[in-house]
């Protein structure tokens, strides 16, 4: 039985869950505004915010090349 090597490694993955962490908060923070449709600064400014920070988390975590134990 052969081992298949992973296209990403151990902390590609773990970093790609922190930036779908990041984006799932921020879509809940923008839900959770309680201004009339979304149009207060939690729905508007903070949560959008948090969610770009995730699609750079997710960016950073695709591009990120561990370097080899020699």
């Amino acid at each position: 039985m052969s081992k298949e090597k992973l296209v990403f490694g151990n902390i590609n993955y773990i970093i790609m869950v922190v930036g779908v962490l990041l984006m799932v908060i921020g879509y809940f923070i923008m839900a959770s505004d309680t201004e009339a449709y979304g149009f207060g600064t939690k729905g508007l400014t903070v949560g959008p915010m948090i969610v770009l920070a995730g699609l750079i988390v997710e960016v950073a975590a695709i591009f990120y090349t561990p370097k080899n134990k020699a």
